[in-house]
């Protein structure tokens, strides 16, 4: 390991490569699978969860990112929105009835934050999918992996899912194999 890597990671300044946030792109062709195999439909939303930064520097990129998503809207018609959870964590949300819009969207936005420097501040992905109740889909961009969450009444999760999902689509998608890194996310804003 080179001495500016060590020096990053230790504090906190561990750069995301390339190929773990190009994983992102893999729930394109899942979704076909979860269609076919498990009846779940792609929803129309998606989101890219991250930390708050508290940066002048941020203040820029995030008026890029604003002004990518206003483009990118004007060509695909997606729709966005930047939000705060309950937890504090900032949400940016597209609406897209196109899967592969909302993918792409998703790219775009985590490729700028990672450029100008705050993929440290990435925290995950979320796809969701819907039959009777709704699936998510989660990619940890700390990992460069996904896994499912699927809420039950109570913040308790149906692992039974979970794990079918897991099984199913191992083989198209980088799934988490460590499940204590699959952690719930209560009140994802989708």
């Amino acid at each position: 390991m080179a001495l500016k890597d060590a020096l990053d990671a230790l504090f906190g300044k561990t750069r995301l490569p390339k190929a773990t946030v190009d994983n992102l792109f893999a729930i394109s062709a899942a979704s076909i699978t979860m269609q076919s195999e498990l009846n779940l439909k792609a929803s129309s939303t998606a989101g890219l969860c991250f930390k708050p930064i508290e940066s002048s520097q941020y203040d820029a990129a995030r008026t890029e990112i604003e002004e990518l998503l206003q483009l990118s809207s004007k060509e695909t018609g997606s729709t966005y929105r930047i939000t705060t959870d309950e937890y504090r964590f900032t949400w940016v949300i597209l609406e897209d009835p196109d899967f592969e819009d909302l993918v792409v969207g998703l790219h775009l936005v985590s490729q700028t934050l990672i450029e100008r420097g705050f993929g440290s501040y990435l925290l995950c992905a979320v796809f969701r999918f819907e039959n009777a109740k709704p699936v998510y889909w989660v990619f940890n961009f700390k990992r460069g992996r996904y896994y499912p969450f699927v809420p039950a009444p109570g913040k308790t999760r149906d692992n039974t899912i979970e794990f079918r999902m897991r099984s199913l689509l191992e083989r198209e998608l980088p799934v988490e194999k460590d499940m204590e890194m699959w952690y719930p996310l209560w009140g994802i804003p989708l």
